[in-house]
């Protein structure tokens, strides 16, 4: 009987399931493994072939974890909301819940057809109430919450009421919006409302003022990921930014602790630098520059205060509160023009390295306050109202950008005289700078013969003890926008009372997401929410029409797959205790400013509260790199339905068309299942070469509008899934992005086919045997052993894969059918081809799960050579091989080879002047 692959895995599959062979329950016996893959989004495209590859190498390394006697958690469940399924709903009326069904329904069958060990038990989908409650519940907490900078961490508000009540802002050190100041008199005389406007300022999610992204036509906020050069990326509809009162969470709070959380984890120093980048600690000073002829004062960050001098200009970001302020009536008109320009570029593409430099001034001037020089205010889109203050003093010769908009608009630039061999973009010790327009000295040697360092000491001195601003440390990082005006989203348990947020109770949550007419905005512009019918708490009072964004599902879901079924609590003390923190996460790049920082952020304030047992909830982090397409092109004669073959094209004027790769084989057309591909092509002709036509070849990303997106169902049903595991970890380098190419399939579906031959012949009779192993196939299985063990352990899967082809020929040329060697083999290779090795375990006699086996112990005494093979060079000319006993001495070998007959004959008539033996290595006969 042949290997027959469809009727094994399909067998197999059936019953992992009725045996619930991946479930997995709290063991305090065995150490627990958490394995975790990304939290899929299921779209209606279902996977294509580059989507499992992160998920085979999790398998694998779950499955191998599990055989050294780990109790693995491997989960599986669904990111279910997302604006796609919300539009389709908008476009066709169907609610997204069966949309968002439909597409589970499919990723689920394709998940299971290739064989993953996922306990489907712990299932979770963040459309599900069951699971968004804890959502809700988290979001509760935060708003309840304020980040005490003292204690260094989330403290109830309750407590800062207290002390607010007791001694007013004296004393307080906490994270919030806008510093406050106010004695407990004051807070006490205080309304209700003035009361909670206050405690917004400090809360962990609060309400506020922002910028955001706005999409007039999708009608909700976007991310800044779902926005492209003043476009949103799905629909491609104008964005534009506006100010809109939005909820958001104050991850900001948490910024030195998620970037000393990045020194305690096993991520790539790539990754982390990225992180460290997006939340871009940096330390300076505040320093205060009043307004001409006004009582304002505009305060600015500045990382280098020593160049307090060179300020030429002052720039304010677009949305800064003191525009209006600022702008004089004369610039009223040109200061309006701007604001309209950049409300279409997001923040992200502002801060772009390669921008038009654009500009406005504002008619007023600021004092420098070292020295009283007036500068003019200008309005820049460089300049962002989120990072520092929304201000910046412009220093054009120590900052490109700066440098840029004052040549663009005909500002001073100094020249900063320097000391030889020094730089003017960063003077390592300080003299007298001039003015190159006016000639002025702009340092007046206050900072003469100081290095950098010591300058910005001295002015960040200066400054403080001048009252002039103050010493502070500062972050790129922004608070997260929690808002967006969507249906299909965890609606947020939030209520108003004159205007005013509170939160529901907890035994109100979950707050179900309601039944609507349309998925639309209302005629008013209010959110979709808006048009649900008695949207209101049982007192009457209106709830919050907003949804949270996709990633507040995602952000603890780690910590419900440990406990997915209580209903008490988003994970119970026993079972985070028992799981703690996931100790392999895999998935893509494209997650690590967004998804992986508020996780951490989420997972920190969950420690502060002692709800979780770790401060950081991923220990390693692997990117699995893509898998791109490998695009087929026809040729077209143009004006004609005649196609010719690749290696023909040069002789005629023909256009490249990208054709269905599911209808290619090896670069060859299939020319019938062309013409019934498009009814154009149905009396195409075709220029052939060598009775075939061949196509030409591309690596693209896998994309339905260029073809070349390869169904893993497709993969499966021809070879198996054991076969499509096996070649995506063939590919190449987990981490490495690399093409897709069924050119080399068949070689790992041959593999799997002498991995049978070993075990049955060809009626499908075993054939294995319990004589006694030779020396010769020990070395084979622990040479393997060795080269697998290592190689899992270092996520070096292709490598592994190329080791059991050597094994397997090695072992078929030994004509091997010893159960000493095969059994183990079958361990061994069981993470990666699951079903195979379970039918061959089974048919070798066990009754148990192949999963349970004991991993096979590596032993080094079977890879120690017994003789060893010497090139024999005569004056550095090798002329034949010796094999000598492995335990001679070099003496012993000496002696060896000058009674051989071939060194007879190759020194006959000669002298031998010498012998040198490289033990293990190497002789070299020097003759005369």
């Amino acid at each position: 009987m042949d290997y027959d692959f469809r009727k094994i895995e399909k067998k197999w599959q059936q019953n992992w399931i009725e045996n619930k062979t991946y479930k997995v329950d709290i063991d305090l016996s065995r150490p627990k493994f958490y394995v975790l893959d990304m939290f899929p989004y299921p779209s209606g495209a279902g996977l294509h072939v580059g989507h499992p590859l992160g998920y085979i190498a999790s398998d694998i390394y779950s499955r191998y974890k599990r055989l050294n006697g780990f109790n693995v958690l491997h989960p599986m469940g669904y990111d279910a909301y997302g604006l796609p399924a919300e539009q389709y709903a908008i476009q066709t009326g169907q609610h997204p819940a069966v949309t968002t069904e439909q597409n589970i329904k499919r990723y689920r069958e394709q998940l299971d057809k290739i064989g993953f060990s996922y306990d489907w038990d712990r299932q979770v989908r963040t459309c599900e109430p069951e699971y968004y409650h804890w959502t809700q519940w988290a979001f509760k907490k935060m708003f309840e919450h304020y980040y005490d900078n003292d204690a260094d961490k989330a403290l109830p508000i309750s407590q800062l009421v207290e002390r607010f009540e007791k001694q007013g802002t004296v004393g307080l050190n906490a994270a919030q919006t806008k510093e406050l100041s106010f004695s407990a008199q004051e807070w006490n005389n205080m309304s209700t409302n003035e009361q909670q406007e206050v405690l917004l300022n400090y809360r962990l999610a609060y309400l506020a003022d922002t910028v955001v992204n706005w999409c007039p036509a999708l009608g909700t906020v976007l991310a800044n990921d779902e926005v492209k050069d003043g476009f949103s990326v799905r629909g491609g509809h104008p964005v534009e930014q506006k100010l809109m009162r939005q909820w958001l969470l104050r991850i900001t709070a948490y910024s030195e602790r998620l970037l000393k959380g990045l020194d305690t984890v096993d991520w790539t120093d790539s990754l982390k630098e990225i992180q460290r980048n997006w939340i871009g600690r940096s330390e300076g000073a505040e320093v205060l520059f009043p307004v001409k002829d006004s009582e304002l004062k505009l305060n600015i960050f500045t990382t280098r205060p020593d160049t307090i001098f060179g300020v030429t200009f002052m720039v304010l970001a677009p949305e800064s509160e003191l525009v209006p302020l600022l702008t004089s009536a004369e610039q009223k008109q040109a200061v309006e023009d701007y604001l309209e320009l950049v409300k279409k570029r997001t923040e992200r593409e502002r801060q772009a390295e390669v921008r038009k430099v654009t500009g406005v001034f504002t008619g007023s001037y600021a004092i420098n306050p070292l020295s009283n020089e007036v500068i003019p205010i200008w309005i820049s889109d460089y300049v962002l109202a989120g990072y520092g203050t929304g201000a910046i003093m412009a220093v054009p010769a120590h900052d490109s950008r700066d440098f840029a908009f004052a040549r663009t608009f005909g500002l001073p630039i100094p020249q900063v005289v320097v000391l030889p061999g020094q730089e003017a973009s960063d003077t390592s010790t300080w003299t007298d700078s001039f003015d190159s327009k006016e000639g002025t000295m702009i340092n007046s040697g206050f900072l003469n013969g100081l290095s950098v360092a010591q300058a910005i000491e001295k002015i960040k001195k200066h400054i403080e003890d001048n009252g002039l601003g103050r010493v502070k440390v500062n972050y790129r990082l922004r608070d997260a926008i929690f808002s967006r005006q969507r249906y299909w989203g965890e609606p947020f348990p939030v209520y108003f009372k004159d205007n005013m947020p509170y939160v529901l109770n907890e035994d109100e949550l979950p707050l179900e997401l309601p039944e609507i007419d349309k998925y639309l905005p209302t005629e008013k512009g209010e959110p979709p929410l808006a048009r649900a019918k008695n949207w209101k708490t049982k007192e009457g009072y209106p709830l919050e029409v907003n949804t949270m964004p996709g990633f507040a599902g995602s952000s603890a879901y780690y910590l419900r797959y440990m406990d997915p079924r209580n209903r008490k609590a988003l994970v119970s003390k026993e079972a985070n205790e028992y799981w703690q923190d996931v100790d392999l996460y895999i998935g893509g790049t494209e997650h690590a400013t967004g998804h992986l920082l508020y996780s951490r952020f989420w997972n920190k304030f969950l420690y502060d509260l002692g709800y979780v047992c770790k401060d950081e909830p991923f220990k390693k982090l692997v990117n699995q790199g893509m898998i791109q397409g490998r695009s087929n092109f026809v040729y077209r004669i143009k004006g004609t339905n005649t196609f010719v073959s690749y290696n023909l094209k040069d002789k005629y004027d023909t256009m490249e068309i990208h054709v269905d790769v599911n209808m290619v084989r090896n670069d060859i057309l299939d020319i019938q299942a062309f013409k019934a591909w498009n009814p154009e092509y149905a009396n195409a002709e075709f220029i052939l070469e060598d009775d075939k036509y061949v196509c030409g070849w591309a690596i693209e990303k896998m994309s339905k509008s260029m073809f070349n997106v390869v169904n893993p169902d497709t993969i499966v049903e021809e070879y198996g899934a054991d076969t499509l595991r096996l070649y995506e970890m063939f590919l190449g380098p987990l981490e490495q992005s690399k093409p897709w190419d069924t050119n080399g399939i068949d070689g790992v579906h041959k593999l799997l086919r002498k991995v049978w031959k070993l075990f049955f012949d060809r009626d499908g009779k075993l054939i294995v045997t319990d004589e006694k192993a030779t020396a010769d196939e020990l070395k084979v299985l622990h040479r393997t052993i060795r080269k697998i063990s290592e190689d899992i352990e270092r996520f070096s899967f292709n490598t592994a894969v190329s080791a059991f082809m050597i094994c397997v020929n090695d072992l078929t040329a030994l004509k091997c059918n010893k159960r000493e060697i095969l059994e183990p083999l079958t361990i061994l290779l069981a993470p990666f081809a699951p079903h195979i090795c379970e039918e061959i375990w089974h048919a070798l006699g066990h009754n148990q799960t192949v999963c349970d086996a004991p991993w096979p112990q590596f032993n080094a005494d079977y890879l120690v050579e017994s003789t060893v093979v010497y090139p024999v060079s005569f004056n550095g000319k090798v002329r034949f091989k010796l094999e000598a006993p492995a335990s001679l001495n070099p003496a012993d070998v000496e002696k060896l080879v000058l009674k051989e007959e071939q060194t007879q004959k190759w020194t006959e008539g000669k002298e031998v002047k010498k012998v040198i033996v490289v033990p293990g290595k190497i002789i070299n006969i020097v003759v005369a």
